[in-house]
């Protein structure tokens, strides 16, 4: 998780200069100071005021039971955590959980995301290597994160079902909140606009006027696109902010309605 941190901070503006040594690093642009310690623990100083701001897992929050606010959710670290039992096992959903013996490093989330669909199990709690449970008599089943379910597989694990979705969140304390609401307003804002920008494309394209109607009814965008007048009579630009995700889906069809000299740009932040 360390590695983006690092980029989206870079990307929001605050220059950090940090080396494989250096725990404490000093932002040479803001008045902003970056501790760099394990993800796990990063929720935990927060709450005790040790740091006032922090980047860690949604799910490594909910496991910590921490008094912290959630300000932003920042798109990378993504994964969900998710109940497997063996590939020759009868059950086929969560509820079949229910009075199984399950191993997990994330007791806390677990205990709860299953007691909220009534189920009861005996939990486990493991440190580590959690896929080797069941082959070794520990448990039943397990539940861990999982982003791709390959190790899952590759242990000889069928997927049963989501618990928990968890990402990269920026976290708070009320405190820091009330202490430095302008400085934690400010990195918030510079955050979002990059982790806003990073999930748009700006899209701009030529087409004839007669076209405008059939091409702007295509664009999935932010309010209405800018449509600007050529030098060549008839000829309009078209520009619109869309979802990256959109853009698969959407070059063919602006082709088809008569756009021309399509070109799609990375948004460095969008506010």
């Amino acid at each position: 998780m360390a590695e983006p941190a690092l980029r989206l901070c870079a990307d929001a503006g605050l220059r950090f200069e940090a080396t494989d040594r250096a725990l404490l690093v000093p932002c040479a642009n803001a008045p902003v100071d970056l501790l760099l310690v394990r993800a796990h623990d990063v929720p935990e100083y927060v709450q005790d005021g040790v740091v006032d701001l922090g980047i860690t897992g949604a799910n490594l929050v909910v496991e910590s039971e921490v008094d912290v606010v959630t300000l932003a959710e920042l798109g990378f670290a993504r994964c969900t955590l998710q109940a497997a039992v063996p590939e020759d096992a009868p059950q086929t959903q969560l509820t079949d959980l229910d009075g199984l013996r399950i191993a997990t490093v994330y007791p806390v989330s677990t205990r709860a995301r299953l007691a909220e669909i009534g189920v009861a199990a005996e939990l486990v709690p493991v440190s580590g290597a959690v896929e080797a449970a069941p082959r070794l008599g520990l448990s039943d089943a397990i539940v861990d994160l999982v982003s791709t379910g390959s190790t899952a597989s590759a242990n000889g694990l069928r997927l049963l079902g989501s618990l928990l979705e968890s990402q990269a969140v920026l976290i708070a304390s009320e405190g820091a909140l009330e202490r430095r609401r302008e400085l934690v307003e400010r990195v918030v804002l510079m955050v979002s606009g990059v982790v806003a920008g990073r999930r748009r494309r700006y899209l701009m394209l030529n087409a004839p006027r007669t076209a405008l109607d059939g091409i702007t009814a295509l664009l999935p965008g932010l309010g209405a696109p800018s449509v600007i007048d050529l030098a060549e009579p008839g000829q309009v630009a078209v520009h619109a902010a869309v979802d990256a995700d959109d853009i698969w889906n959407l070059l063919a069809p602006l082709k088809a309605a008569g756009a021309s000299s399509i070109l799609v740009l990375q948004i460095e932040k969008m506010m």
